[in-house]
């Protein structure tokens, strides 16, 4: 693959006033000059690199594609870490594709999905934490997001990971002294020291673990379903939070029959709302749809909102819907505090936890500042903010962790066991290798390519 010269567009296909053909390879200088003319008449090669160059972009036939700016990037330093041309043209559509046809003809191939990224990876500019965090970059939903992600891309995980990666080889490089050498007293490698230096790897690999949640949920959002019986402010919830009247509110039961879907930003945390309609029986065919469609968004949601109106009595529907939600991510609404509150709180806070019950008023808005604030502390622990640590990003970042954990307990198991010495060698090796399957110094070709293969085209 890396013999071979491929290009794309690189910049978003539509109208607009700039677009790029980016060209990476050994032969990307050579495809350049055959479809670009500097307006000088000097070929791209005798420009310093990494300068712009004006000039226009010619047919096989000589007439004229676009007026255009190039420049040559000479491997290592570009992005792929080998030579790249690209080709800045007016942003519409026939001029990119012209353009990019014309590198065909000169000698590239189309570029797979995420190629560029993946050369810079197996040419040893980025690890694949990095490569994953250009994605992350690209889909960022908010403020914070982006700056994880550019955390990400700078290699402040790797940098963790391969951190604790050294100081499980040193266990290991100790333990096969010991091993290989038993004649000699080694001191420091005693069952002792080694569960510490395994201990302390683990709390380190937990606390990554711990704040895994967050980094999920700044790339994907949270997806949060507010549910409750009928009439007791869901919608009004929703309205409040997105400051807009996006769902119908009636004094009416059974007015949302279907679930409304929303994206919100609320403080820098991205929530996907879903509105669901009031849980209920019903004999109304397209009420018992919908509320069916809230019992299954009740178990799939990664955080429940359980809105109960406080102006009333906790009813069965209410203490059903409290049921179905014990055990899960939740919190626990109270709406209507502008009117005479029915509803005992203490018993709701020491049944869900004091910080997960409060009230809160849709119609005056009363509260929602609140909500607002528990969001953020739920995401980002207590400081209630993004904090300087290294943050997991996604779900093949955070099994690999847990199995590496898994396998730092065994090998702590085996030092309080007193087992010999290579038993405990070969937990240790084995969370070695899964946090390099993280960074990708270790990982299979095959999930190189899945991993690559959810990059857009360009990337």
């Amino acid at each position: 693959m890396a013999e071979e010269t491929i290009s794309a567009v690189i910049t978003a296909l539509g109208e607009g006033a700039v677009g790029i053909v980016r060209v990476s390879g050994p032969q990307a200088l050579a495809v350049g000059e055959r479809l670009f003319k500097a307006a000088s008449g000097r070929p791209l090669a005798d420009y310093p690199v990494n300068t712009l160059v004006y000039g226009h972009v010619y047919d096989c036939d000589g007439s004229l594609v676009d007026e255009v700016l190039a420049v040559y990037m000479r491997g290592p330093r570009s992005y792929t870490a080998e030579d790249v041309v690209e080709i800045q043209c007016h942003g519409g559509l026939q001029s990119l594709q012209k353009i990019l046809a014309l590198t065909y003809a000169a000698g590239a191939r189309p570029a797979e999905p995420g190629e560029f990224t993946k050369r810079a990876f197996l040419n040893g500019r980025i690890d694949l934490t990095q490569a994953e965090a250009v994605m992350d970059i690209i889909r960022s939903r908010s403020e914070t997001g982006l700056k994880l992600a550019a955390r990400q891309q700078q290699g402040q995980l790797a940098r963790a990971l391969r951190e604790l990666r050294r100081n499980l080889l040193d266990v290991v490089v100790n333990l096969e002294a010991v091993i290989d050498y038993p004649e000699e007293d080694i001191e420091d490698v005693t069952y002792g020291r080694v569960q510490e230096s395994i201990g302390a790897c683990s709390a380190r690999i937990a606390k990554l673990l711990a704040n895994a949640h967050t980094g999920k949920i700044l790339r994907e959002g949270l997806r949060t379903a507010i549910v409750g019986r009928p009439n007791v402010g869901k919608s009004s919830l929703l309205n409040a939070l997105l400051q807009e009247d996006r769902a119908i509110v009636s004094q009416y039961a059974g007015t949302t029959r279907d679930v409304i879907e929303e994206q919100l930003l609320l403080d820098g945390v991205p929530l996907v709302l879903a509105d669901t309609a009031g849980i209920r029986s019903t004999e109304d065919f397209v009420e018992k749809i919908g509320v069916e469609k809230s019992r299954r968004l009740l178990q799939e949601a990664e955080l429940i909102v359980c809105v109960i109106d406080g102006s009333e009595g906790l009813t069965e529907e209410d203490e059903s819907i409290l049921r179905a939600a014990a055990g899960k991510p939740c919190v626990i609404i109270v709406n209507k505090s502008d009117l005479a509150l029915q509803v005992d709180l203490e018993a709701l806070r020491r049944r869900f936890g004091g910080d997960r019950v409060m009230t809160l008023s849709a119609k005056t808005l009363s509260g929602v500042e609140d909500f607002s604030v528990w969001l953020k502390n739920y995401v980002y622990g207590s400081e209630g903010t993004l904090g300087d640590g290294a943050y997991v990003q996604n779900a093949r970042q955070e099994n690999l962790l847990r199995r590496a954990l898994q396998s730092l307990e065994d090998a702590g198991r085996a030092v309080a066991d007193a087992l010999p010495y290579d038993c405990i060698e070969i937990d240790v090796r084995t969370a070695i290798d899964l946090l390099g399957e993280i960074t990708g110094d270790t990982v299979q070709d095959e999930i190189i390519n899945e991993i690559f293969s959810r990059f857009c085209i360009g990337k």
